[in-house]
This record gives C-alpha cells, sequence and structure tokens, in this order.
C-alpha cells in the first residue's frame, strides 16, 4: 500500500480527531485550473459548501477564484475572506429574504434563480431597496450524472431548478418584472462526475437553449455550467489533481459561446478534495468471531459522507507497516451507520496507531456535527506543521 507523506511524529502531539490540509495539493490544484482557463472567457467560482477552513478559503481567493454559495452565511464567509462581490454568485433553492437582502445590499454578480415564487420575491425585496438585481435562471436540463441519486440534480422532478416545460412562462415572467435583470441561463447536473460524457451532454443542451433564448429577444451574456468533477477517492496518491484538462476540454469544444460571453463555473470538490485528510487514533482493536473491528475515535460526527451515502475513503494507517489484514473500520458513534468501510485490507493495526481517511477536504470538516455531545474537529495545515 503506496502511502501518502504525513509529519506523523508531529500528530502524535495532537488530539485527534482533526482535519489535516495539505496546502501544496491545494496550491497545485488551482494552479492547473488558472493553467487551463488562461485566455479564454472562462470565470470559476469556488463551491463555499466544500470546504470553508479559513486558511483554505484564504489561498483560493488569491488563486483568483470567485465564490459560489448557497445560503446567506456562505455569501458572509466569501466576504469576509476578501472575495469581490462581483465575483460571487448565489445559488439555493430555499433563499430567506434576509439573505436576498445581503446579496442585495453587497450587490453580489448574480442571484441563481430555481423557481418562479423566488423569482418574484427577490423583484419584490430589489424594488423595496432600489435595486435591480442580475439573476440567472437555473435550468434542469434532464441530463443524468450517472452518479448517486442524492447527489444527481439535475433531472425533472428535482427540488432544484426550473424544468424545461416551465421555460416559456419563466421567460414570459423576467420580461414583465422591473427589477430583475436577467444576464444568464445556470446548471447543476450533479457531483462526483467522472465520466465526461454528461458533460457533453449539458453542452448540448445549452446549445439547444441558446437558440431558444434568442429566437425570444433576449441575449445572454453568461452562461453557468456549475460543478460536478469529481476525484479519485480510490488512489488519492496516484491522483492527487482532478482530470482539469480533459473537462474544460470538452467544454471548449462541445459549447458554443457567443461573442461576449463568459463560461463560468462552480468547482468545490475537485478543488479541495485530496489536500484534506482526517486524522484519527485507534481506540480499540475487537475480535468478532469472523471479523475484526478496528474502532478509530473519528466518526460520522467528523466525517458523514460514508454513512450518508455510502462514500468511500481511503483508510492508511500511518503508524503501520506490518502485513495487511482485513478489518471493518468503525467509529465511536452510537449508530449502527457509523462504520468507514467493511472488510477492508489495511496494515496491521493496534491501538494507538494513527489513520489518515483521504481525500476528505470536501464535504468533511464543513458536515462535521456535535451528535453525541462530541467536540467539532480542529484543523492544521501542512504550513502549520513543517
Amino acid at each position: 500500500m503506496i502511502k501518502a507523506n504525513y509529519p506523523v511524529d508531529k500528530f502524535r502531539d495532537i488530539t485527534t480527531p482533526f482535519y489535516y490540509y495539505d496546502l501544496e495539493v491545494l496550491r497545485s490544484s488551482l494552479a492547473e485550473i488558472n493553467r487551463h482557463i488562461d485566455g479564454q472567457p472562462f470565470e470559476v467560482h469556488y463551491a463555499l459548501k466544500a470546504n470553508v477552513n479559513p486558511v483554505v478559503l484564504k489561498i483560493i481567493k488569491e488563486a483568483g477564484l470567485g465564490a459560489d454559495c448557497v445560503s446567506g452565511g456562505e455569501v458572509q464567509a466569501a466576504l469576509n475572506a476578501g472575495i469581490a462581490p462581483s465575483k460571487i454568485v448565489f445559488a439555493g433553492v430555499g433563499k430567506a429574504d434576509w439573505e436576498i437582502n445581503l446579496g442585495l445590499e453587497h450587490d453580489v454578480f448574480c442571484f441563481n434563480v430555481e423557481s418562479i415564487p423566488e423569482l418574484e420575491i427577490i423583484d419584490e425585496l430589489a424594488s423595496a431597496k432600489g435595486k435591480i438585481a442580475r439573476v440567472a435562471l437555473r435550468i434542469n436540463p434532464n441530463v443524468s450524472a450517472n452518479t448517486h441519486h442524492y447527489i444527481t440534480t439535475g433531472l425533472n422532478e428535482n427540488k432544484f431548478g426550473i424544468n424545461l416545460t416551465e421555460l416559456e412562462k419563466v421567460t414570459q415572467i423576467v420580461r414583465n418584472l422591473q427589477n430583475v435583470k436577467l444576464i444568464g441561463i445556470h446548471f447543476h447536473i450533479g457531483s462526483q462526475i467522472t465520466d465526461m460524457t454528461p458533460f457533453q451532454d449539458l453542452c448540448v443542451k445549452v446549445n439547444e437553449l441558446q437558440y431558444h433564448f434568442e429566437a425570444n429577444g433576449i441575449t445572454l451574456e453568461n452562461i453557468n455550467v456549475g460543478g460536478g468533477l469529481g476525484v479519485n477517492y480510490e488512489h488519492p496518491n496516484h491522483f492527487p489533481i482532478a482530470e482539469y484538462e480533459a473537462y474544460f476540454k470538452v467544454f471548449r469544444d462541445h459549447l458554443t459561446l457567443r461573442p461576449g460571453q463568459t463560461l463560468h463555473f462552480e468547482l468545490g470538490r475537485s478543488i479541495v478534495a485530496q489536500c484534506g485528510s482526517l486524522i484519527s487514533k485507534v481506540l480499540y482493536v475487537k475480535e468478532g468471531t469472523s471479523k475484526k473491528f478496528v474502532i478509530l475515535d473519528a466518526g460520522f460526527t467528523e466525517l458523514i459522507r460514508p454513512a450518508l451515502y455510502q462514500a468511500y475513503h481511503r483508510v492508511e494507517n500511518l503508524s503501520s507497516d506490518l502485513p495487511e489484514e482485513k478489518y471493518d473500520v468503525v467509529g465511536p458513534i452510537c449508530e449502527s451507520s457509523d462504520v468507514f468501510v467493511k472488510d477492508y485490507l489495511m496494515n496491521q493495526t493496534k491501538r494507538g496507531d494513527i489513520v489518515a481517511l483521504r481525500s476528505a477536504g470536501a464535504y468533511g470538516e464543513i458536515m462535521a456535527s456535535g451528535y453525541n455531545l462530541r467536540k467539532l474537529p480542529k484543523a492544521y495545515t501542512s504550513d502549520e506543521l513543517k
């Protein structure tokens, strides 16, 4: 088993569980993104829902990325990080009035609108402030992302977005509203997509919809294709950087931009997943009748993805180079779903060993909870622990 390099001796002096961010991996990912969008009419907005660790967010801001926010709290976090309002897009299926007002007060670049009632409320609130709200219509292109049903978002009759059958009606409503300005269309078909075919299918739909709007006399300044690019959870050591080259090439080759249009992306997981690990200590190795259980001091309170949608995370015993044995790796939470992985080959393990759960930089620390009255995990970076 090939393992990543970690400052294990320093880990022993830190109370577990905690998050560890390898900032060189993060910086390399950002450099790769900027290399592939250089010279293109492309703008990348980092999806804050993946991770809002202040150090991580600061580095992302310094790389020149904007922000994709799905709550007022995320809008405020982006502003606090120094991200310009002109680079903030505000999505989310259930924006409260105070959240919309926050976006209006700071004049964020765009509201990604997901329903007719939301469109009307944004117009009403903007009118009360004497403002014009820039909006993009989030359209469900009915493209399957071929991923877990919990993270598929672009199909008809999803809670997200506006269905194609509603498009004529929405277009007419937008024309009649005085305090919103339609500046683009927005899509997001799902998450953890590693096959580029769904993105090609999305491009076909976008091209068709461009003609629809042009036929109705509407010129779109912006096309936003969302995010969704996945990472390699099985082999984070071999593939620490996502397939950005193939991803951006799909849109360059298959999506026809009009002169002056900007293409926007909302990448999250692919930027931060591989730089983060959840570091835990082995509490016990329990011998069952036919199984061995490695019981960690981290559970789904620190990393809920395996319990929530059966996600896989590579587990590495950083303390052992002994031959591999098969274990169920579990947490201490009083729930049967608190299992990270079953029948897993890992170097022979004992109490006190330090274990890393890999590719946990996205939807890890940000989703941690205090269930069982557990303390939220702290976070450390490679810059701190040099």
